[in-house]
């Protein structure tokens, strides 16, 4: 199997709506058989609806300030921290303050899902990322 070099800016990107885009890295697009990641950026005001995964999560903050609420509690992360979210735990991410604020996800299995917690509906994250375009 080859290695992959993967340019953010030369990638396509999903609008997750309400001020989100994600950009795909490390997929099955590019060969990976066991994990995922990419870059999730957040406008000011930005947040995603409460889920959870079937495997575990790590998320670092690459730019700006974020709020993650992990199982119901509020934590506020800067620029480097690093969170590990274990499946199955309720969590989402927020950019409350006025700046642009980007995060780097990683999923531990290359068969990751998103539940939403408000409406039980869960997808695949491959899924999500078919709907990613080039802009």
């Amino acid at each position: 199997m080859d290695a992959a070099i993967l340019k953010p800016d030369e990638l396509p990107v999903n609008d997750r709506g309400n001020g989100a885009r994600t950009i795909p890295l490390v997929t099955r697009r590019c060969g990976s058989t066991g994990v995922i990641n990419g870059i999730t950026e957040f406008d000011p005001g930005a947040k995603i609806g409460v889920h959870y995964h079937n495997c575990e999560e790590s998320v670092m903050v690459l730019k700006g300030d974020a709020i993650a609420e992990i199982d119901g509690e509020r934590f506020p992360l800067r620029a480097g921290d690093t969170t590990w979210i274990p499946a199955g735990v309720p969590h989402r991410f927020l950019n409350e303050g006025e700046d642009v604020m980007r995060i780097f996800w990683t999923y531990a299995d290359i068969n990751a899902t998103r539940t939403m917690v408000e409406t039980g509906v869960e997808q695949s994250i491959d899924d999500e990322h078919a709907k990613a375009k080039r802009i």
